[in-house]
């Protein structure tokens, strides 16, 4: 069963709709929302079985242009 993250997203001022349009080539998310606050978006994706949590975030998400940080919730079980 693929494990399920949700990704907290903060970009360079003025990038968010760049940063969601290359998110969104990479064909990773089930979900992609524009937030306020401290982030700019949330990400919801299933992250491969055989796939390290860390190795996946940092090369298909963190890798994108003008994202300044990111947080990220890892999941556990839904009820």
């Amino acid at each position: 069963m693929s494990q399920c993250v949700f990704i907290q997203i903060r970009c360079a001022p003025g990038t968010t709709y760049e940063v969601a349009d290359a998110i969104a080539l990479k064909e990773i998310h089930s979900e992609l929302y524009s937030t306020s606050g401290e982030y700019d978006l949330l990400l919801k994706l299933y992250i491969p079985e055989d796939a390290d949590v860390g190795h996946f975030i940092n090369a298909n998400v963190a890798s994108i242009p003008n994202i300044q940080r990111t947080l990220t919730t890892m999941t556990f079980r839904a009820f």
